[in-house]
């Protein structure tokens, strides 16, 4: 069975070079992938590779350290992108605390904009929250009838165990890495079926690959540790998390 990388960034510099064989290791190895954006500009080209190739979908959306950019008229050209039957959801929206590229305010802000744009669109929505987590969720919650992901999920167990009513956790490369002991906390407690698996490619590449970039083909090693940790095959792991993946962006 074919896994599923539910947020990477193949727009990114990175995979300049050789951008047309990292499609074709996709096709071969994996079932799809959801190209994520972070601004307007990133959005219209993931639409672009997904519009091109029946093996990648995608998601439009401002980054909270990419607002600058972000107005009435992008917004309105952002719902008219999430009309197309390949944006499967709005993303990645959310806080961030560590670069404050933004005041918190203007985070805040924007974020709920676009979860009110989701909510318009009957779309789900992929979060990023860094060193925001408590405030995250607050906003999140203001929005009780929006669903999701919440990506590369840095917050503890019992925050997992409010947020898994209606939120998939994505899980990465963090996870294989030596001091994810909280990580690893998490994918032990919380139920497999909410759980999808990730790269964030091209950062965050999984253990034996920390420091190279990262590309979607190495989803493996995370479904490896993700079977480890919770006892199972990996063929399991791989099975339902690609159910939990076509189920968070409503495609089941």
């Amino acid at each position: 069975m074919k896994i599923i990388d539910s947020h990477v960034h193949l727009n990114n510099e990175q995979f300049d070079e050789d951008r047309e064989e990292v499609f074709k290791r996709i096709k071969e190895n994996l079932d799809f992938v959801v190209n994520i954006g972070y601004d307007l500009e990133s959005s219209e080209i993931g639409l672009k590779y997904s519009n091109k190739n029946d093996f990648i979908y995608c998601t439009v959306g401002y980054h909270p350290d990419e607002i600058e950019g972000y107005s009435e008229e992008n917004e309105k050209k952002l719902e008219e992108l999430a009309k197309n039957p390949k944006v499967l959801a709005i993303g990645e929206i959310g806080l961030d605390y560590h670069w404050m590229t933004r005041p918190k305010e203007e985070q805040k802000d924007i974020f709920r904009k676009q979860l009110k744009l989701a909510r318009r669109t009957n779309k789900p929505v992929v979060i990023h929250t860094r060193e925001a987590m408590e405030d995250t969720v607050n906003i999140l919650n203001e929005f009780p009838d929006i669903t999701g992901i919440l990506h590369c999920y840095p917050g503890s167990v019992e925050t997992a165990k409010q947020m898994i009513d209606r939120y998939y956790l994505g899980i990465g490369g963090v996870l294989t890495f030596k001091n994810a002991k909280k990580l690893v906390d998490v994918v032990r407690e919380i139920p497999l079926e909410k759980i999808v698996i990730e790269t964030d490619c091209p950062y965050m590449a999984p253990t034996p690959y920390r420091g190279k970039r990262n590309e979607p083909i190495y989803t493996v090693e995370v479904a490896k540790k993700i079977a480890e940790i919770k006892g199972i095959s990996y063929e399991e792991v791989v099975r339902v998390t690609n159910k939990n993946t076509r189920k968070a962006y409503k495609m089941l």
